[in-house]
């Protein structure tokens, strides 16, 4: 990111998915409300989006230089654990398992690359979830998590600010 020219600001999108009428499934949408709650830093173009379940809300992002995405990530370790992914470090293949979201976010990266919408750096913190069951807040475990999320996902706006 510090190939940026200097007078450029950056654009990083975070984009907060999952259902959040399942308790934890809602985890990423959560954690965007909670961010668009604090300032904005005044050297980084920063866009916080709800995603919801939809994956067509990545084929509407453009010109952006850094994406961050959070969402429940079933994976088996402790309810909880946050996960770091670089897009490299996660396998694609076509008739994979996909979310509840109908189509995987490796499916919707594939057509984002497809159309030339990727940026150069994207990273995905998935979160263990606790309770996938009717319910519109996070259980308690995965509420207490939302801070460290968000200094997480300021870390990584902060990869992307100009050197000066």
């Amino acid at each position: 990111m510090a190939n940026l020219a200097a007078n450029k600001r950056p654009k990083v999108v975070v984009v907060g998915v999952g259902n959040i009428l399942l308790k934890d499934e809602g985890i990423g949408v959560h954690v965007a409300y909670a961010l668009q709650k604090l300032p904005s830093p005044e050297d980084v173009d920063l866009e916080i989006i709800d995603g919801g379940t939809s994956p067509d809300v990545f084929l509407t992002l453009k010109g952006m230089d850094k994406l961050i995405v959070i969402d429940a990530a079933r994976i088996g370790d402790e309810p909880g654990t946050i996960y770091h992914f670089q897009v490299d470090n996660l396998a694609y293949t076509p008739e994979g398992i996909t979310s509840a979201h109908q189509i995987s976010f490796l499916q919707t990266l594939k057509v984002m690359d497809c159309l030339g919408l990727n940026p150069r750096d994207i990273t995905i913190l998935g979160v263990e979830p606790k309770e996938i069951d009717w319910g519109l807040e996070p259980s308690e475990q995965l509420q207490h998590k939302i801070p460290q999320i968000i200094e997480l996902i300021l870390e990584e706006v902060n990869k992307c600010r100009p050197e000066t």
